[in-house]
Order: structure tokens, then C-alpha cells, then sequence
């Protein structure tokens, strides 16, 4: 579509104009919109068994992850401050969620043209480390996965990690996470759609939940006993 200079008659009021302005935000927004949910699937090394990994829906740069093993609660991946969480909702509770898995750090919106930007500083994140980790992508190929397109990257990290990942151009999101020991992670049943704001954040009467502070109160305690060395 060619674009054009845009004209507007002199005799449309301020309403018209607030409204052209709308018009004008809601066009932008649609393009930058990144709105889905999905179902996490994984399959073992053999590529017969597998098993739901958990559920997760995307709202552009944020991330919602539920998964069986911490059923209780869920992970909250907020991508534009770097950050992720733990919540629990029975308790109103939540932590910080490094070192929490390869979900959070893997399953992520992604640069198609450079997934290991992302995936090194949620890296680093779960290290507690700005440095340490090093990444480095190879596109190998493309491929369809669930009749949707994906360009396929090894990704390789400086502490050993070797990876591959197929990514959806589309939804700047990866399809599937082949890991190290050949277990992979596909995501499927993908429903693109506006997603509910109230699921990505935290809720205000939710209180931070430090363990390692605990840890250290626990230390200045009675009940601590420090080993005696060997």
C-alpha cells in the first residue's frame, strides 16, 4: 500500500481529531502486538514419550509460565526490566526466579535474527552475573513446525551449553528448545490472541519473599549450628 500525506479538513472538530488519533494508536499497537497462549510439550531423547510441560501465554515482552511441578504458583518473565519471578497466589508471595529453570531462561521473545541476545541475559540473570555467561547463535536451516515456519539456530554458551532452537519469525518466540541431553520442548497449540493484563503482573497486596534473607536471620539465630570443619 502506498503511503501518503494525510490530509484533514479544516472543519473537523476536536472530537474527530481525538478520534483520527485513536485510529492512529490502535494501528500502531496491533503491529507491535505479540498476544498468544500455548501449551508446553516435552519429548524424550527417543522422540516417543512425552509429557505436558506446562502452559504459557505471552503479552508482547512478558512471559507467564505454569507448570506442573510448581503448581502452586506460577513464573512471571518481565522482559523490558530484565526481570523474573515466582509467585505464589495461596500465599500472596513472591520471589525472585533466578536459577529457577530452563523454561524461564529458554522460553522467551527472542530477536529472530539473534535469539542469543535475549537468551544470554536471562543467562546472566539466573546466575546473578552481567559477565559470566557468553552466547553465540548459528542459524543451521529452516523448518515447519505444527504448519508454522521457523528458522532453526544452534546456540552455544560459554559455560558449555549447546542448544538448538527453531524460531517463529512471526511471533518472536520459539517454537521448540532441543536441549543438551537431546530432550526436547515444543510448544504447541498456539492461540494467538489479546491475552488479560492482570495475568503479567503482580498483584499490589503481594509481598516479596527474600530466602536469603531469611537464611541470614536464621544464621543470627539459636537454631543455627555452623559444621565443624573436617
Amino acid at each position: 500500500m502506498t503511503k501518503g500525506r494525510i490530509v484533514i479538513s479544516p472543519s473537523c472538530s476536536i472530537w474527530c481529531l481525538l478520534g483520527f488519533v485513536g485510529v492512529l494508536m490502535c494501528g500502531n499497537a496491533s503491529a507491535k502486538a505479540q498476544q498468544f497462549s500455548a501449551d508446553l510439550v516435552t519429548t524424550q531423547v527417543d522422540g516417543t514419550a512425552t509429557a505436558p510441560a506446562g502452559k504459557l501465554r505471552v503479552f508482547d515482552d512478558k512471559v507467564r509460565i505454569e507448570t506442573p511441578d510448581f503448581a502452586n504458583g506460577f513464573f512471571l518473565i518481565d522482559g523490558p526490566n530484565h526481570a523474573a519471578y515466582f509467585a505464589r497466589p495461596t500465599e500472596r508471595i513472591f520471589m525472585d526466579a533466578r536459577q529457577s529453570g530452563r523454561l524461564t531462561q529458554l522460553f522467551v521473545p527472542v530477536d529472530p535474527g539473534d535469539p542469543c541476545q535475549q537468551w544470554q541475559i536471562m543467562a546472566n540473570l539466573a546466575s546473578g552475573s552481567d559477565s559470566s555467561n557468553r552466547w553465540r547463535c548459528e542459524r543451521i536451516g529452516e523448518e515447519m513446525i505444527d504448519g508454522r515456519h521457523a528458522a532453526v539456530y544452534r546456540a552455544i554458551s560459554s559455560q558449555g551449553r549447546d542448544i538448538v532452537g527453531w524460531i517463529d519469525p512471526e511471533l518472536k518466540f520459539p517454537l521448540r528448545i532441543k536441549m543438551e541431553d537431546g530432550v526436547a520442548i515444543t510448544v504447541e497449540n498456539i492461540q494467538e490472541g489479546p491475552q488479560s493484563t492482570r495475568l503479567f503482573v503482580i498483584p499490589t497486596n503481594f509481598h516479596k519473599f527474600d530466602p536469603q534473607a531469611l537464611i541470614q536471620r536464621i544464621k543470627q539465630s539459636d537454631v543455627w549450628v555452623n559444621q565443624p570443619p573436617q
